[in-house]
């Protein structure tokens, strides 16, 4: 039987590290797993408890998302992220970040013959997404391009997985001129927006990017790292009405709902930002213990200004790098995941416990 649209798509590229983790976890002190990148501090309480409470739940969710939830959503956006003129048809909620990248040149209509945009060093799921849809992928870094381009969506992400680039204001702005002039959808990837360590992030919905309105823009948001919650699969899409509309129809004939439990939690999270200013710090303690270790094993770390992420290199091919890695204990993600502009390099995340921390930088020190 033909493999239908797995066929399409490239292995995936975890499973790629099994011997990798293997020899990791052969360390006499256990492995420390750098490599997903999943959240292992605990979910706030204030979460944990509305969901309980809102767990008797017998009927169907709404697509669109409760209007306390939407109104949350808004509130968010527009204390922390200074977004202006946002209304509950341009707001939301997704099961999971991944699954709307995933789907969203699909859910929009961008196929065959058609355009999607993603950065030269991306995330593997927008190339996916493309691919799903049956789109053509490009990678550019250069919002000069898209006129030749003319792409009907395009994805920019920031700060950025892997790498943890922050665009400056101008960038973003340059990215927003360009997308509109050919007509194509914006999509800003803002999901590691709390953690701007060496820059402040902006969003596209600021009204000092996009010159006050939010024609042909879309920002993507996610609870699992700002508040630990990356079990709840709760996401977000805020932007132009025009587009965010039309998902919803979609989204609602594919059935694809956040449950009522995860949008009364969702709500809560939304509505109080002192766990995530607790969060920033446990990450930012990390990664002050973390950074000069790598360092001083003879890795050069190179943007790195925001994320959970160190990019890191010793100039040699990433798996060389995951290998000596791993004879240390520590599990890292290879950069060729990310693109032919990654090779060299490996992605250290920043979640792991403040021991496993400790441990790794113990290790990276009694090596160098």
């Amino acid at each position: 039987m033909s493999r239908g649209l797995a066929g399409l798509l490239p292995d995936f590229p975890w499973d790629s590290l099994d011997a990798a983790k293997l020899r990791a976890a052969a360390h006499p002190d256990g492995i420390v797993d750098l490599s997903v990148g999943t959240p292992v501090d605990p979910t706030p309480e204030i979460a944990r408890v509305a969901l309980s409470a809102a767990a008797d739940a017998p009927g169907y969710p709404t697509t669109w998302g409760t209007p306390a939830l939407r109104t949350a959503i808004i509130g968010y956006l527009t204390r922390r992220w200074g977004a202006a003129a946002l209304t509950d048809d341009g707001v939301l909620p997704v099961i999971g970040t991944k699954e709307l990248v995933a789907l969203l040149p699909t859910l929009l209509g961008v196929g065959a013959g058609q355009t999607v945009v993603i950065p030269g060093t991306a995330y593997p799921t927008y190339d996916v997404g493309g691919r799903i849809a049956g789109a053509t992928v490009v990678a550019c870094d250069d919002p000069n391009r898209l006129a030749a381009l003319r792409p009907g969506l395009v994805w920019i992400n920031s700060p950025a997985n892997p790498h943890g680039e922050i665009l400056d204001p101008d960038r973003l702005r340059s990215w927003v001129s360009a997308a509109r002039v050919v007509g194509a959808v914006l999509a800003s990837d803002e999901c590691y927006g709390e953690f701007g360590w060496d820059a402040e992030p902006m969003s596209v919905l600021h009204p000092e990017i996009n010159g006050g309105s939010l024609d042909g823009l879309l920002a993507v948001h996610s609870l699992s790292k700002r508040s630990n919650a990356a079990g709840y699969r709760a996401g977000f899409l805020a932007g132009d009405p025009a587009i965010v509309r039309p998902l919803l129809e979609v989204r609602k004939h594919a059935g694809l709902m956040v449950p009522t439990p995860v949008q009364a939690a969702m709500v809560a999270l939304l509505d109080d930002q002192d766990h995530v200013t607790e969060q920033r710090v446990r990450y930012r303690q990390r990664r002050a213990l973390l950074r000069p270790a790598l360092v001083a094993a003879g890795y050069r770390v190179e943007h790195s200004e925001g994320s959970l992420y160190l990019w890191c290199t010793r100039d040699e091919d990433c798996r060389a790098s995951v290998d000596h890695l791993a004879g240390l204990g520590i599990l890292v993600a290879p950069g060729d995941f990310y693109g032919e502009a990654g090779r060299q390099f490996v992605r250290v995340a920043l979640t792991a416990t403040d021991e496993r921390i400790a441990a790794a930088a113990r290790r990276l020190l009694t090596s160098s």
